[in-house]
């Protein structure tokens, strides 16, 4: 059985018990009471359980506190929204969505389906042409049409046993009535 060569000191207890009571952020404040518990001995599959850790992140989070102390637990993480357009710029295409057709701005050639209706590629391409920005993933695409106010088209599906004739039949009769 190895023996544990992390161990903390009664000063850098109290400094991770003082620094847990004291964060608001739960994520940082389950680091300080992993790192703690480990150093004073605690076994990892208790730790695992009480904090809901798992053992490479414990690992990494007493590396990180014996290179760099307690600023190493702090939650590095930049958050906030990462979005490639600017919010001005999201006005400008939900005002381009609701003027225009694919067809009027993107041209015959470019535009999917009938190009009377916006779809994910038709937006793609116009975001791509008019701000040079690509998303990865299509619910980046789909995150845009709602941002706009706008609802996505799925185009007409036609099936194939459809009998022009019988189409005929119908659209005549409604006409009637």
């Amino acid at each position: 059985m190895n023996r544990r060569k992390f161990k903390l000191k009664e000063e850098e207890v109290n400094e991770l018990q003082w620094a847990e009571r004291h964060c608001k952020d739960g994520q940082t404040r389950a680091r300080y009471q992993s790192v703690r518990l480990y150093g004073i001995g605690y076994a990892v599959a208790e730790i695992e359980e009480i904090t809901g850790c798992n053992r490479p992140s414990l690992m990494e989070w007493c590396r990180a506190y014996g290179e760099t102390g307690i600023a190493g637990l702090i939650d590095k993480r930049l958050g906030g929204n990462r979005a490639l357009l600017q919010e001005e710029e999201v006005e400008e295409v939900q005002v381009l969505l609701h003027t225009y057709t694919p067809i009027q701005l993107l041209g015959e050639e470019n535009c999917q389906g009938s190009g009377q209706f916006w779809e994910v590629r038709d937006l793609a391409l116009l975001v791509r042409q008019r701000f040079g920005v690509v998303y990865k993933s299509r619910t980046s695409y789909y995150q845009l049409f709602a941002k706009c106010d706008f609802t996505r088209q799925r185009p007409g599906q036609q099936y194939l046993s459809r009998r022009e004739e019988k189409v005929a039949e119908f659209e005549e009769l409604l006409e009637k009535n």
